[in-house]
């Protein structure tokens, strides 16, 4: 049975199947990006920069009761767009199922081919400060 997370990517990918071109693939990243709730500047800490991205990203997780929420920005569109996406995935999930669970997404959805170098390095750092995140939360508990 398919965990929130497995849903969670195949809802994403079949959004993402309603844009026949990558422009509106990016414009529509770009509009999840612009929707990201507000990210304190008291956040804006070198302890939550996540290494590895071209552009300025901040990201912070924390636990209640069993699962993490994250919460995150980018000083780019399209990275704040990746957040989005990443965020609707993770956030508020259990950390064995975000542990347990591939990042199906991004071939589905072809990241690795339409988005630059950089930005590919970013969404993966991305990835990793989540898994690590989920990682060091079950080692807490």
């Amino acid at each position: 049975m398919p965990n929130e997370i497995q849903i969670a990517q195949e809802e994403l990918v079949a959004d993402f199947e309603l844009f026949e071109d990558w422009m509106d693939r990016y414009q529509y990243l770009i509009d999840l990006g612009r929707r990201l709730p507000d990210f304190p500047d008291a956040q804006r800490t070198e302890e939550n920069r996540i290494r590895g991205c071209q552009s300025q990203v901040w990201f912070v997780a924390t636990e209640r009761d069993g699962r993490l929420y994250f919460e995150a920005i980018s000083d780019a569109a399209i990275v704040s767009g990746l957040i989005a996406v990443l965020l609707r995935l993770y956030s508020g999930r259990k950390p064995q199922d975000i542990l347990d669970t591939p990042a199906d997404f991004v071939a589905a959805l072809e990241l690795q081919s339409h988005l630059s170098p950089t930005r590919s390095n970013g969404l993966y750092a991305m990835l990793e400060a989540i898994r690590k995140f989920a990682s060091g939360a079950l080692q807490a508990a």
